[in-house]
């Protein structure tokens, strides 16, 4: 009787393990959840990469339909994504860079490393609008309207022209 006493708590991990094992493999790892999409843009005035005066995303779209990208100098898949941003600004489309938890002279030699696709660049040291955006991390961009509302996100870097187009087709969507 003591032995079988004994078993019971390795069973009831093994039900358990099971169970979470099972459920994760039900899960679609792809999906990412998009709270903010249909939400306004959170206000935050954040220092412009360039020393002007600390401006927010809605000041800088002023009323224009804008992506908003947020990157890293150390992300190695914004590296990866860099040459669809610098497409996007040739075809005129308006991207604001939030450069997120980096620091600023590193940014900056990135961009002049890479181009820089951006119309204007906030800085995020600490973080806070990407955790008022509930990013995940980096690369993460959003279609931001007119009126200042988030109308698309893509988690992850632009690597497919679909991502670019959903995000450019959410721009003009009203």
């Amino acid at each position: 009787m003591n032995r079988w006493l004994a078993l019971a708590p390795l069973v009831v991990l093994a039900a358990l393990a099971a169970l979470f094992i099972g459920w994760s493999l039900k899960r679609d790892p792809v999906i990412k959840p998009d709270a903010m999409v249909g939400q306004p843009v959170p206000a935050s005035s954040l220092p412009r990469l360039d020393g002007a005066a600390a401006a927010d995303i809605r000041t800088l779209a002023a009323g224009r339909p804008v992506l908003v990208n947020l990157f890293a100098s150390w992300c190695a898949p914004c590296r990866i994504e860099h040459p669809r941003l610098m497409e996007l600004k040739a075809q005129g489309v308006v991207v604001i860079g939030v450069a997120y938890k980096d620091d600023p002279v590193a940014t900056r030699a990135f961009l002049e490393e890479l181009g820089d696709p951006f119309d204007a660049v906030l800085v995020d040291r600490e973080g806070r609008l990407g955790l008022d955006l509930g990013v995940s991390g980096v690369p993460e961009t959003f279609a931001v309207d007119a009126s200042g509302r988030i109308r698309a996100k893509q988690a992850g870097p632009l690597l497919d022209d679909r991502d670019v187009l959903r995000l450019t087709q959410a721009l003009q969507a009203d």
